[in-house]
């Protein structure tokens, strides 16, 4: 089985997936806390469903709403020190909701970080950077003041999860000044992984005059099928206000419900995580052959054949072409808080016995 050939399977992974009629070990995928496999959510999400059923097929700006949208925003606000949410339909709908608000006024700049993720796209293509983060961040105050009598949006992941790298953010603090800049900030692949989201780290270090938006796919580390927006509550009133907004079909209000009171399943998740990243540290990062943001649950590698080594010794690890079937195949190893010490002593002997084939 190749890079490009894809395994189509009826049932969710977690620790295992069956390929082939073998028992493999599941490296791969976005869990990162194992909650779309935790029993104790999913309990949550049943219960809650018995009173919200499986989706609600109305406008959020509809004269009947349901309470646990606001309810569930307050408190994914209150989570990630944000003053205000708004929760949508998915992570890619979170960042276009936010994206064509901006770009309503037509004289609006918009500048994007290396690597930025579609989602965060103003138009159904841009011209991203070819440096790299360092040397954009470095750039941007000079183009910051090129662009100060026009509105400026400054669009950027929080990380590239892709290869394993985590960005700075000590640059924000030396923007210089101008009159309407917003940086907008896609932290689908930090919030719950990397505590409680970007929010808190930006906003502390963030010149008072720029305007903070983070957004993020909740269904990732979260487990949840939407995507969430982080404002200040006039730009959050504003977007939720949009056609854009008001024509969409929410995201399921049981999956809302069931993460209102799971903070405890979460917090478990996260220091479960933690033990087994520390561990695949230890076994992956002498080999030489991963590149990893510290402490982060992705080890990215430029050995594509690793895959094919992986998966004849009962391993599945993540190696596709991405973002489109055009790039080069993507190859890393994905630890989530599903899996259990004696995963990772047999991930560290299969990847030795590749590093000395």
């Amino acid at each position: 089985m190749s890079s490009d050939t894809h395994l189509t399977i009826d049932q969710l992974p977690g620790r295992f997936v069956n390929y082939a009629g073998r028992q493999c070990l599941f490296f791969s995928g976005t869990s990162y806390l194992g909650m779309s496999q935790n029993p104790a959510f999913q309990a949550r999400v049943v219960q809650a469903m018995s009173q919200y059923g499986t989706v609600f097929g109305s406008s959020r700006n509809g004269n009947l709403r349901l309470r646990v949208y606001e309810e569930a925003e307050r408190a994914l606000a209150r989570w990630t020190s944000a003053p205000a949410a708004l929760t949508v339909s998915s992570g890619m709908m979170a960042g276009q909701v936010v994206m064509q608000h901006l770009a309503a006024n037509p004289d609006t700049v918009f500048l994007y970080g290396p690597h930025t993720h579609p989602a965060l796209w103003h138009q159904t293509s841009v011209r991203l950077p070819q440096q790299s983060f360092d040397s954009w961040a470095a750039d941007l105050p000079a183009q910051v003041q090129q662009h100060r009598h026009r509105p400026l949006v400054l669009a950027m992941n929080s990380l590239d999860a892709v290869r394993s790298v985590a960005y700075p953010f000590d640059w924000v603090g030396q923007l210089p000044y101008h009159p309407a800049l917003t940086l907008v900030v896609d932290d689908s692949h930090g919030i719950g992984v990397r505590g409680r989201g970007v929010w808190a780290e930006l906003a502390a270090q963030l010149p008072p005059s720029v305007r903070l938006v983070v957004t993020a796919s909740l269904a990732k580390a979260m487990g949840l099928p939407g995507g969430l927006v982080l404002a200040d509550t006039p730009m959050v009133e504003a977007i939720r206000h949009t056609s854009f907004f008001g024509g969409a079909s929410p995201m399921a209000p049981a999956t809302l419900a069931a993460f209102a009171g799971a903070e405890e399943l979460y917090t478990e998740a996260q220091a479960r995580l933690t033990r087994l990243v520390a561990l695949a540290e230890q076994v992956l990062l002498p080999t030489g052959l991963f590149r990893q943001a510290p402490h982060y649950p992705v080890f990215y590698t430029e050995h594509d054949d690793l895959y094919a080594h992986a998966l004849q010794h009962d391993l599945f690890i993540y190696s596709f072409a991405y973002p489109t079937p055009r790039d080069k195949a993507n190859t890393r190893i994905v630890i989530s808080a599903f899996h259990e010490p004696a995963d990772i002593e047999r991930l560290s002997e299969v990847v030795q016995a590749f590093g000395g084939h």
